[in-house]
């Protein structure tokens, strides 16, 4: 591939990513015009026009995206053949994008960068944190952490871990409403619902008599899961949550646990690529650091 096609295509996608001119020009350090110009001569190159353009937004053509699937494939079969290289002394380079839930990139991502990038130097790593449902093709992203069963989606899953929930509330709430002595109880309180999970309303338990699943309902819903957590201790209502969010607040009683002899399921941790045909190395290695991080961790190992 010629050196400026590979350089005009790069430029390409990221302006696609940022939806911005302006944006990449501060990324790059060149000048919005030249940016511009760039995008018009790879246009010109392919005699399409890849961009629709207006004073407020940027949107790709119908062959614009059709292009920009394509050139990621291409990008990325290029930096994985440079990044091989590099692999063989132990080491890969570039920008990583992952994607990942608010609560579960703050409490569990965030605190092992500093250990990935000390084990790759090169590597950069752009967090995109969101509760909402991310495309991972529309948005760029190289990497994206599901927490859940995984639906068929054609795109390329590998499981990493696991995380363990925990049934709790405020001791507030559990002296208002009273503590309930089997899941089966759920009924008659208030539960917190996360909206963004698949299954909200029914939650799944490990009893003696085997899996048991219960209809909870509430009066309060979340969009966030932060805002489950403030719930949780502002005596709302009962939360089925990860232990992560506890770490603190479980040694000082600020919330309470029930159903120690019948703990929720585990919910499956997933490493999902864009692309089933080719994972760039760097990729590779950051879902091979988490898994094996989560692995020496007991609330996200894989049972």
């Amino acid at each position: 591939m010629d050196v400026g096609l590979y350089e005009l295509m790069r430029v390409f996608a990221r302006v696609a990513d940022a939806g911005s001119f302006t944006a990449v020009a501060g990324e790059t350090g060149q000048s919005q015009p030249t940016i511009s110009r760039q995008i018009a001569a790879l246009e010109a190159h392919l005699g399409k026009r890849l961009l629709t353009r207006s004073t407020r937004s940027l949107a790709l053509t119908e062959d614009g995206r059709v292009f920009l699937d394509h050139a990621r494939l291409a990008l990325d079969a290029i930096e994985d053949a440079a990044g091989s290289l590099s692999e063989r002394g132990g080491s890969v380079s570039g920008v990583v994008r992952i994607s990942a839930s608010v609560a579960f990139g703050r409490l569990n991502l965030v605190p092992r960068l500093g250990a990935l990038l000390s084990r790759h130097p090169k590597l950069e790593v752009d967090l995109v944190l969101d509760d909402r449902f991310v495309d991972i093709v529309e948005e760029g992203v190289d990497l994206a952490i599901r927490i859940g069963e995984m639906a068929d989606s054609g795109l390329a899953a590998r499981k990493i871990g696991e995380v363990e929930r925990l049934t709790v509330a405020s001791p507030a709430y559990w002296k208002r409403m009273g503590r309930p002595a089997h899941p089966r109880d759920l009924k008659d309180h208030d539960c917190l619902l996360y909206t963004s999970a698949q299954g909200r309303d029914v939650w799944s338990f490990e009893t003696p008599e085997g899996p048991v699943k219960v209809k909870v309902a509430g009066r309060i819903r979340v969009s966030v899961s932060d805002a489950m957590r403030e719930a949780v201790l502002a005596g709302l209502g009962v939360g089925l949550t990860p232990r992560s969010f506890w770490t603190n607040e479980l040694k000082t009683g600020r919330v309470e646990q029930v159903f120690a002899d019948y703990p929720p399921r585990r919910s499956p941790v997933y490493a999902v690529f864009p692309t089933r045909r080719l994972i760039a190395a760097r990729v590779r290695a950051v879902a091979d650091f988490l898994s094996e991080a989560f692995a020496g961790d007991s609330a996200l190992r894989i049972s």
